[in-house]
C-alpha cells in the first residue's frame, strides 16, 4: 500500500485547521448577526450575548487539541501549545460560567458583575497563557548579549504597556459607568498577553513555535481587549452586548488562525521567517512618548497620567542603559576590528611558516631605502640541496628546518638588517646602513655550519650579495643578488659571492639555453645515439645505452654536459627523457624485428631523479612499451645512486617498474655514499662500475700493492654483484689493457671508446648486420667496431 506524500499529509492537516478557523468565524458571524438583530428589533434577551465567547473558545481549544494529536512538534512547541490548551479550557469554562449566570439572571444582565469564581477561572487562564508565552525559546544568548535582549524586551513591554494603560485601561477605570473590577482586571491581563507575546515574537528568530502563530496569540488578546476598553469608555454598560457578541468572539478566530499557522509550519508547507523584529523597542518608546506630548499640549494630569510619566521615565532610563551597552559593544567591535586589521596587515607582510618578513614587505623596504638614500645592500640566501631533506625525511621535517633557519637569521642579523623569507628555501637580508655584507654573509655561513632544528640537521647555503649602484632599482638588485647566488652554487655551494658587472652574462646564457632547449623539443632538434655494450671476451654486441645529442641550428652539436643541467633546472628533463625513452623503445623493437630476438638482449635509457618524481612516469613507460611492442624485459632503466636516495615516492616507482619486469641498472656505482646498502634496498638487476674506478686499473708500475689498491674497488664490486646475482658492466673502457684486467677481475660486459663510440641507429644496424653475418658463417666477431 502506497504511503501518502508529505504534500498530501500537509494538505490534509491544512484543511482540518481551516475547518476550525471557519467554525470560529461562523460563531463570530452569528454573534454579529444576533447583535444587530437585538439592537434593531430587540430579538432575544441581552444574556444571549454571553454564549458566543464560550462557543468560540471551545472550538479554539478543539483546534489546539487536534494540532497536538496530528502534527509532530518539537518538545518546546508541545509544551507551549499544551499550556495554550489549558489556558483556553480555563477561559472557556470561566466565560461559560458567566453565560450560565447571565441566563439565570437575565433581568440584571446589563449591570450584573461577572461572578468572582468565573473571573478567577478566566484570570487563571490568562496567567497560564502569559506563562506559555514567557517559556517560548528565543535566540540563545550569553553575557552582554543576554542583558541587551532583556533590556530590549523590557523597554518594549513598558512602552507598549504605558500606551495601552493611557489609551484604554485607565480611561476604563475612570469612566462615568465603570465596569466591574473583574472585567477591568481581565482586560488588563489580556493586554499583558498581547504585549508579552508581541515582545516575545520580536526576538524569536525561528524556532519550534511559529512566529506567525505567536503573533496571532498576541492579537487574540490585544485586539479584543483594546476594542472592549474603547467601547466601555465610550458607551458604558451599553457596550456589554456588542463586546460579548461581536468583539470578544474574534479572540477564538485569531487563536485558530495561529493554530493554522503552526499547523502549516509543522507540516513543512511554509517557511518560518527568521528575521527578528528590530523596530519594536523604538515603536514602544514612541508609544510611551505619546501621552507626554498630550500633557505638553495641556491635557490635565491625573493619577493615571502620573503612571504614564513614571513609565516613560523608566523607559528613558532603560534606553540610556541600552545605549551605554551599545556604546560599549561598538567600542569593543572597533577594538576587535583594529586588532583584526593589524593581524591581517601582519599576515600580508610576513611569512606564515617562519614569521619572517615576506617578499612584499622586503620589496617595499628596499624601494623605500633606494628612494631615500639611493644606497642599499642585499643578501640572497638559498639553502643547498634542501629538496633532498623533503624527499628523504618528509615535508614536516623540511618545514621545521626552515623555521630553524629563520631563527638563525634572526639571531645573526639582529639589528644589522631585515631578515626575509622570499619563498620556498630562499631567504634574504636587507642590510642596515653601515653593515658589512661580506662579514654578515660569513657569519651566516658559520652559523649554518652547526646542526640546527630539533632533528639536528646540517644545512649549507649559497649566498649572493648585491649592492646598489647608480640607477639601481628593486628588480635590478634582486636580479644581481640572484645571479651572484647562482654563481656561488656553480662554484661549489656553501659560499658567498658578491655581484660584479658582467657576472650575469654566463647565467643569462644558461637561462637562454633553457629557452632554446624548449624550442629544440618542439622543433625536433634532438637526436638519440646509442653506445654499444659489448662482451669483453669476443666483443659481441649485447645491448646499447641511449644517449641524446642536440643539433643546434647555429651552434652545431651541443653536448649533454652543457644542456642536461639546464634541462634539470627548468624541468624540461621530463619531456626530454620521455622523448628518449619512446625513441629507444621504438628503435629497439625495430632492431629485434629486423635481426631477430637474439640480436640484441636489451637497450638502456638514463632516468633522472626529476623523472622518477613525475607521477606520470610509470604510465609513460608503459605507453612507450605498448606503442613500440617492445617486451618489458628488454628495457633497462639506468638510475644513479643519488636518484635512488630521493625518498619514498622514488622507491615506490622503482619497485613498481621492477614488478613490471623492467630491468633496473645502478649507474655510476661506487661514487655515492650508500653503495653497499643500496644493493640490498634497491631492486637492481645490473651494476655499472663507474669510469673513475676503471681509469688506471691497467697500470703496472712494478709495485703489486699499488696495483692491488687500484683494482680493489673493481674487484669488490664484481665479487659482491656475483654474490647477489647481479650483472656487472664496466664503464669507460678506453684500452685493450683495461679490458684485459677487467676480464681477469670477473667482468663480462663493458662499454667505452675502446669498445665502441656512441653511434647512430644506422650504425648499430650495420653492426648488428655484421654480427649476424659472422654468426651465420660461424666466425667470431673480433676487433673494434668503427663509429658512424
Amino acid at each position: 500500500m502506497a504511503c501518502p506524500t508529505v504534500e498530501a499529509v500537509g494538505m490534509a492537516v491544512d484543511r482540518a485547521a481551516q475547518r476550525y478557523v471557519t467554525a470560529t468565524i461562523v460563531v463570530a458571524g452569528l454573534g454579529t448577526v444576533w447583535c444587530l438583530a437585538y439592537l434593531t428589533v430587540g430579538a432575544g434577551t441581552e444574556a444571549l450575548a454571553y454564549l458566543f465567547v464560550p462557543a468560540g473558545g471551545a472550538l479554539a481549544a478543539g483546534s489546539v487539541h487536534h494540532l497536538r494529536r496530528h502534527v509532530a512538534l518539537a518538545p518546546a512547541a508541545v509544551r507551549f501549545w499544551r499550556a495554550v490548551l489549558v489556558a483556553l479550557v480555563l477561559i472557556t469554562i470561566g466565560y461559560a460560567w458567566l453565560a450560565v449566570d447571565m441566563l439565570t439572571h437575565a433581568a440584571q444582565a446589563r449591570t450584573r458583575a461577572m461572578p468572582v469564581p468565573a473571573a478567577a477561572c478566566v484570570a487563571l487562564g490568562f496567567s497560564v497563557a502569559i506563562w506559555a508565552v514567557a517559556r517560548v525559546p528565543t535566540v540563545v544568548a550569553g553575557g552582554i548579549e543576554w542583558w541587551r535582549v532583556l533590556l530590549d524586551r523590557t523597554i518594549a513591554f513598558l512602552g507598549c504597556a504605558a500606551a495601552l494603560w493611557y489609551v484604554a485601561l485607565a480611561p476604563m477605570l475612570s469612566a462615568d459607568e465603570p465596569w466591574s473590577r473583574q472585567a477591568t482586571a481581565l482586560v488588563g491581563l489580556a493586554f499583558v498577553v498581547a504585549v508579552g507575546a508581541a515582545t516575545k515574537v520580536s526576538h524569536v528568530a525561528g524556532g519550534p513555535v511559529d512566529r506567525a502563530a505567536i503573533r496571532f496569540i498576541a492579537a487574540s488578546g490585544g485586539i479584543p481587549a483594546g476594542v472592549v476598553a474603547v467601547l466601555a469608555v465610550r458607551f458604558g454598560y451599553a457596550a456589554g452586548v456588542p463586546a460579548q457578541a461581536i468583539v470578544m468572539p474574534l479572540a477564538p478566530v485569531l487563536v485558530t488562525a495561529g493554530v493554522l499557522a503552526q499547523w502549516r509550519a509543522g507540516a513543512g508547507l511554509r517557511r518560518d521567517a527568521t528575521r527578528g523584529g528590530v523596530l519594536l523597542p523604538y515603536l514602544a518608546i514612541a508609544a510611551a512618548d505619546v501621552p507626554l506630548i498630550a500633557f505638553a499640549f495641556g491635557e490635565p494630569t491625573q493619577w493615571s497620567g502620573r503612571v504614564v510619566v513614571i513609565a516613560a521615565v523608566v523607559v528613558t532610563a532603560l534606553v540610556a542603559v541600552r545605549q551605554l551597552i551599545a556604546f560599549r559593544e561598538n567600542a569593543q567591535l572597533l577594538r576587535n576590528t583594529r586588532v583584526q586589521e593589524e593581524r591581517l596587515q601582519y599576515e600580508v607582510n610576513h611569512d606564515g611558516l617562519t614569521g619572517l618578513a615576506n617578499r612584499a614587505l622586503f620589496r617595499d623596504r628596499l624601494a623605500a631605502s633606494l628612494a631615500a638614500t639611493g644606497q642599499a645592500s642585499v643578501l640572497l640566501v638559498d639553502l643547498d640541496d634542501f629538496k633532498t631533506v623533503n624527499d628523504l625525511l618528509g615535508h614536516g621535517v623540511g618545514d621545521g628546518l626552515l623555521v630553524a633557519v629563520a631563527q638563525v637569521l634572526r639571531d645573526e642579523v639582529g639589528e644589522k638588517g631585515l631578515p626575509v623569507r622570499v619563498g620556498g628555501d630562499e631567504f634574504a637580508v636587507l642590510l642596515s646602513p653601515g653593515t658589512d655584507p661580506d662579514e654578515l654573509a660569513g657569519q651566516l655561513l658559520d652559523a649554518l655550519n652547526r646542526p640546527i632544528s630539533e632533528h639536528r640537521l646540517l644545512v649549507q647555503a649559497s649566498i649572493g650579495i648585491a649592492t646598489a649602484g647608480p640607477g639601481a632599482t628593486v628588480d635590478s638588485m634582486l636580479r644581481d643578488a640572484d645571479v651572484a647566488m647562482y654563481t656561488a652554487k656553480q662554484r661549489g655551494k656553501a659560499s658567498f659571492v658578491r655581484y660584479v658587472d658582467g657576472m650575469g652574462e654566463p647565467v643569462l646564457a644558461h637561462m637562454k639555453l633553457g629557452g632554446d632547449l624548449r624550442r629544440a623539443l618542439d622543433n625536433d632538434e634532438l637526436r638519440v645515439v646509442y653506445q654499444p655494450i659489448l662482451r669483453l671476451d669476443d666483443h659481441r654486441l649485447v645491448g646499447v645505452e641511449a644517449l641524446v645529442r642536440w643539433h643546434h641550428p647555429t651552434r652545431g652539436v651541443v653536448g649533454p654536459a652543457e644542456f642536461i643541467p639546464a634541462a634539470e633546472r627548468t624541468g624540461l628533463i621530463v619531456p626530454l627523457g620521455r622523448f628518449v625513452l619512446r625513441e629507444t623503445c621504438r628503435q629497439t623493437a625495430r632492431w629485434l624485428s629486423e635481426f631477430g630476438p637474439d640480436a640484441l638482449r636489451e637497450a638502456g635509457s638514463n632516468v633522472s631523479a626529476r623523472q622518477l618524481h613525475d607521477p606520470d612516469f610509470v604510465s609513460n613507460v608503459t605507453a612507450a612499451l605498448a606503442d613500440s611492442g617492445l617486451p618489458c624485459e628488454r628495457l633497462v632503466l639506468e638510475v644513479t645512486e643519488s636518484a635512488v636516495l630521493r625518498g619514498q615516492q622514488v622507491s615506490r616507482t622503482l619497485f613498481e617498474l621492477d614488478r613490471m619486469g623492467i630491468r633496473l641498472a645502478l649507474d655510476d656505482f661506487g661514487t655515492g655514499e650508500s653503495s653497499l646498502s643500496l644493493l640490498r634496498a634497491f631492486p637492481a638487476a645490473i651494476v655499472k662500475l663507474d669510469k673513475s674506478f676503471v681509469d688506471g686499473i691497467e697500470i703496472d708500475d712494478g709495485q703489486p700493492a699499488a696495483a692491488d689498491a687500484r683494482q680493489a674497488v673493481a674487484r669488490a664490486v664484481s665479487q659482491l654483484a656475483r654474490a647477489l646475482g647481479l650483472d656487472t658492466i664496466a664503464e669507460g673502457v678506453e684500452s685493450a689493457e683495461q679490458a684485459a684486467v677487467l676480464r681477469e677481475l670477473g667482468y663480462r660486459l663493458g662499454q667505452g671508446y675502446h669498445l665502441a663510440r656512441p653511434m647512430t641507429a644506422e650504425g648499430v644496424s650495420r653492426l648488428l648486420a655484421r654480427q649476424q653475418v659472422a654468426a651465420d658463417s660461424g666466425d667470431i666477431v673480433h676487433g673494434t667496431p668503427h663509429p658512424c
